[in-house]
């Protein structure tokens, strides 16, 4: 069966507080045409300012993914929503906002999942593209790394280990492994949240970054516990909240992996440097999946998509 590529069916928008800014955000999601890729554009701005989703453009890793255009234009926080673009295979879109951060929602990405499942997906009248990873690429940072190696099989797995020095981090709870597909996406890590430690928070604050942090969209944990009242949507919430990461920054590289990607501690800024090698190394062949009949194919999956987004 021939694989197209995805966009959204129609135009949606939703509007929300800014992690850094703590400003309210509107951000809206409308459909692009074939090999556009994934478009920021900063409308409050004029002229209007488009930032292609590009590893090349990441200049800001600490706290998020962040992209600057050669122009100087910032947008941050990116990684949740191309999370969830990655998972739902969407290849072709335009990502407008009226600042300069996505939307924090409840700092996972639930509430794009949402986004999509509303917008609906349409298939377009062109062979989706994929990376498949040919020999391994691998970044490090002191005891930290990323690699993403071959596997067999046409799918795309993680392994995420994470270790912190806090009583709530056990290591039987601190390693994750799944293979990515859309529903597993969707039940298994999109409502994962980003945590902070409270002393960390307490010193961005005071230094004008994290305005818009609070108990809403992250887990904030103090010297012995977690602060949320809730408690945690998973027990081991916190290394799917980093793989959930790890996805939205592999697709900078504009194309779904198919390969095997392994990291212990790794963040924004090791995520993006293996983007970079991968791209930089060629570790990769552009492949296809054709069939003929095109249009009834195109036709076929899109009864699929409505019955699974629904």
């Amino acid at each position: 069966m021939t694989i197209f590529q995805r966009t959204i069916k129609q135009t949606i928008e939703v509007s929300g507080i800014g992690l850094h800014s703590g400003n309210n955000v509107m951000l809206r999601l409308l459909p692009a045409p074939v090999n556009t890729g994934i478009v920021f554009r900063r409308v409050d701005l004029n002229p209007v300012v488009e930032i292609k989703a590009d590893p090349h453009l990441v200049r800001e890793t600490t706290l998020c993914t962040g992209l600057v255009s050669d122009e100087g234009v910032r947008v941050q926080t990116i990684e949740h929503l191309m999370a969830a673009i990655s998972s739902f295979g969407i290849d072709n879109l335009y990502v407008e906002l009226n600042s300069s951060e996505v939307p924090v929602m409840d700092g996972s990405s639930a509430a794009f999942v949402i986004l999509f499942q509303d917008a609906g997906l349409v298939l377009q009248e062109m062979p989706k593209q994929f990376f498949r990873i040919t020999k391994k690429v691998r970044v490090e940072e002191g005891d930290k790394f990323a690699e993403l190696s071959p596997i067999e099989g046409n799918k795309f797995n993680l392994d995420f280990t994470i270790n912190f020095d806090h009583p709530v981090f056990s290591k039987e709870l601190s390693h994750f492994n799944m293979d990515l597909t859309t529903n597993n996406f969707v039940e298994q890590l999109s409502r994962c949240r980003t945590f902070g430690f409270l002393k960390d928070i307490e010193y961005l604050q005071q230094n004008g970054l994290c305005r818009g942090g609070s108990l809403a969209n992250a887990i904030v944990l103090d010297e012995n516990r977690i602060v949320n009242e809730e408690g945690l949507r998973y027990n081991n919430e916190f290394v799917r909240h980093k793989m959930l990461d790890a996805i939205g920054d592999l697709f900078l590289c504009g194309h779904n992996l198919i390969g095997s990607y392994t990291a212990y501690k790794s963040g924004h800024h090791l995520n993006n440097l293996l983007v970079r090698k991968l791209l930089a190394e060629q570790a990769f062949e552009v492949v296809t999946f054709e069939t003929q009949d095109a249009k009834e194919k195109v036709e076929s999956q899109e009864a699929i998509i409505t019955k699974t987004f629904a």
